[in-house]
């Protein structure tokens, strides 16, 4: 099945104690790209979520969001820092003191002191986190992956057709180009008839020279090679791995071909339909660059 580079996927669940979300995201890369963004108490997660990722994804730049919020009643606890506490109330009290300024030291005004209290959160075990990580990072995964599959239909749709458009483009080629040398012969032998006048035409220099001119616009194995590669992508199109690596030489390949018949093209007709080749392959190209 072809898949794209490009998808998003979401998942969120309350495991045990732990609410977890898991957004995973990529672009366009030539290789595996992985990154990932989880509160600092949890990045021991990281390198699982990697591998875990790696198991589905082979190309693109991969970007994975974790959220992890205990629910738990008792997951935080607030101390009192009782050495400094009592030190700052009698370094207030002093200053009341000496400068004769009224004691009017309430609750409110160490609110807003943050050495005096102390946030603890209960610690859960990495067993648990990661266990709750990854279960919601595969939820995601599949939605993900669900995404890049849709998107892969769509680009084997386009590319399809557009190799469709190619095929009957080489067709009208391989038809004209034997036109091509019969109107040069034509051309050469009234050329000739009205170079000599009444003289006869030396049927065998006339058969030559057409000859030369034939071997010199062939362009036979240029579509026979052109049409051999179409037919390798439409097998990669439909084959179930990764082939972005490969679409993407063989439609260099194509665009050499392409080349090599618009520098033998001997004929208006035949130059303007390579020119619509080379931007049929072209768009593919753009497309290919979407696939994994």
């Amino acid at each position: 099945m072809l898949k794209s580079m490009t998808g998003f996927g979401r998942a969120s669940q309350q495991i045990g104690e732990l609410e977890v979300t898991v957004e995973i995201r990529s672009v366009n890369h030539r290789y595996f790209e992985f990154s990932c963004r989880i509160p600092r108490a949890y990045q021991f997660v990281e390198e699982k979520l990697k591998a875990l990722c790696q198991q589905s994804i082979s190309r693109g730049k991969v970007e994975v969001s974790v959220f992890v919020e205990n629910r738990s009643e008792n997951s935080t606890e607030v101390e009192i820092n009782r050495s400094y506490a009592g030190a700052y109330i009698k370094a207030l009290k002093a200053l009341a003191r000496e400068y004769k300024i009224k004691n009017d030291l309430k609750v409110s005004a160490f609110v807003g002191n943050p050495e005096i209290f102390r946030t603890k959160r209960s610690e859960v075990s990495e067993e648990l986190v990661s266990e709750a990580v990854l279960t919601v990072a595969g939820q995601a995964i599949e939605g993900f992956i669900e995404m890049r599959a849709a998107e892969g239909e769509r680009l084997y749709a386009d590319i399809a057709s557009r190799a469709e458009t190619i095929l009957k483009k080489v067709g009208f080629i391989e038809e004209r180009a034997p036109e091509t040398v019969a109107e040069y012969r034509r051309r050469l032998e009234q050329r000739i008839r009205e170079l000599l006048e009444d003289a006869k035409v030396d049927e065998q220099r006339l058969i030559t020279e057409t000859a030369v001119f034939a071997d010199k616009v062939a362009v036979d194995e240029e579509t026979v090679r052109l049409k051999s590669h179409i037919e390798q992508m439409y097998l990669l199109l439909k084959a179930d791995e990764p082939v972005g690596k490969k679409l993407d030489f063989i439609v260099q390949e194509m665009n050499r071909e392409t080349n090599t018949i618009g520098s033998k093209a001997q004929n208006i007709d035949i130059a303007h339909t390579v020119v619509d080749i080379k931007s049929e392959i072209e768009k593919i190209r753009e497309q290919v660059q979407n696939i994994e």
